[in-house]
């Protein structure tokens, strides 16, 4: 008899400690967003379409290192109260400063056209929108959710970027099901191979496209303002933390694997397949209009979500680094303006979006090796400095992205892409 009541005891105390574990989640969810803007879906749709399922290890790496990158840039400004932005401009010389403000500033730049120019696309595909016309109503809408992050706090803006990764989780996943998936192929594309430079450019493009600088900076920030001062539940925040990161970054990294995955099943070797506007047409042929719909949803979502969290990203790098504070708003609108004037000028839209993670790939060294630099900075981080298995990982990481900028390098210099 007092099993039962014993037995129910304890599903309340886990479902209590389960509720108090999500409850502390958010930083990660928005941080992920970075993780499937439009530039993701035009680097894993373009490497499907041309190299079938042979890149899905790319996938799986970047985010490992993805996920490692986040967690550490999470208990960073946990632990310190500061933001890594924040700690590089007090270590750097004035000179120092600008300089490393200045790569960060093209990093930004290149996601937010990336953001921008992905949205107007999907805009076009559903209500046949022109792109310049779409780049402006997609401006204007993440400055009204940047509006609320300001006015309503930072709950609000995390919930709006949950609903919106939901959404976008939908529409890029439902093709996997619904097609033809060789998940035999998925799992050979495990086997890490890159069979000529074509292929480095596409991996160096998913690279970019899925270890992103901006976030890196970004997510010291949204975790010291999220939890404030932790005190003594340090500690248990720091957990919570790396839940929110597996959590966000596993359904970050399935969403991008569901991209390849129907490229590769359905896109294949197919005619106009290089673009994501002949993607979306052979995607509604092979699957149907529906699944085309929600495709087209996906990436208007990723658009409004990604553009925000960018212009997020970029104010709060200019304020640690240049110790300038420049209205988010304001800047939203000035940052709008190169992506604008690209999509005025004609300028093929997937080709553009792919270059731009190729342009993020060569920013992540410089957001990835001070933050391993600081968290294994013992008198930085005290008893929560890093831990010799993370400090290797980190470091792993670091190397692992560097080598395959220098090889890119090589290719683009060489010409034997």
């Amino acid at each position: 008899m007092t099993d039962a009541p014993a037995s129910a005891i304890a599903r309340a105390s886990r479902r209590r400690s389960l509720i108090r574990l999500m409850s502390g989640f958010g930083p990660a969810f928005v941080a992920a967003i970075a993780y499937v803007d439009p530039g993701n879906v035009a680097a894993n749709i373009t490497a499907g379409a041309r190299e079938g399922y042979a890149l899905v290890w790319v996938l799986v790496v970047a985010n490992t290192i993805a996920a490692l990158v986040q967690y550490c840039s999470a208990r960073l400004g946990l632990v310190t109260g500061s933001s890594l932005p924040e700690l590089l401009g007090r270590r750097l010389s004035r000179r120092s400063r600008i300089a490393f403000w200045l790569q960060a500033e093209v990093v930004v730049a290149a996601t937010d056209v990336a953001e921008v120019i992905g949205g107007a696309v999907a805009l076009r595909l559903l209500f046949g929108l022109p792109l310049l016309a779409g780049g402006v109503l997609v401006g204007a809408v993440s400055l009204l959710l940047l509006a609320a992050q300001r006015q309503r706090g930072q709950r609000l803006f995390e919930g709006i970027v949950v609903a919106l990764l939901a959404v976008l989780t939908i529409g890029f996943a439902a093709g996997a099901f619904a097609g033809s998936t060789d998940w035999g192929g998925v799992a050979g594309g495990l086997l890490p191979r890159l069979k000529d430079g074509g292929s480095v450019l596409l991996a160096a493009s998913m690279l970019g496209a899925t270890v992103m600088p901006h976030a890196i900076y970004l997510h010291s920030s949204l975790s010291r303002d999220r939890h404030g001062d932790p005190g003594d539940r340090l500690r248990s925040l720091l957990v919570v933390t790396r839940w929110d990161v597996v959590v966000a970054l596993a359904l970050a990294g399935a969403v991008n694997i569901a991209l390849l995955v129907v490229a590769a099943a359905n896109l294949q070797g197919g005619h106009g397949t290089g673009t994501i506007e002949g993607a979306h047409a052979a995607i509604i042929g092979a699957l149907g209009p529906g699944i085309g719909v929600l495709f087209a949803v996906g990436l208007l979502a990723s658009g409004l979500a990604s553009s925000s969290v960018g212009a997020y990203a970029g104010s709060e790098v200019m304020a640690g680094l240049l110790k300038v504070r420049v209205p988010l708003l304001l800047r939203r609108a000035v940052t709008l303006l190169p992506a604008l004037v690209l999509l005025g000028f004609g300028t093929p839209p997937t080709a553009t979006l792919v270059l731009s993670q190729v342009v993020l790939s060569f920013g992540i060294p410089f957001a990835v090796v001070p933050l391993i630099r600081l968290n294994s900075d013992a008198a930085l981080m005290g008893e929560h400095v890093a831990g010799r298995a993370l400090r290797v990982a980190g470091w792993i990481a670091a190397a692992v992205v560097v080598a395959l900028n220098v090889l890119l390098l090589g290719i683009t210099f060489t010409g034997a892409a």
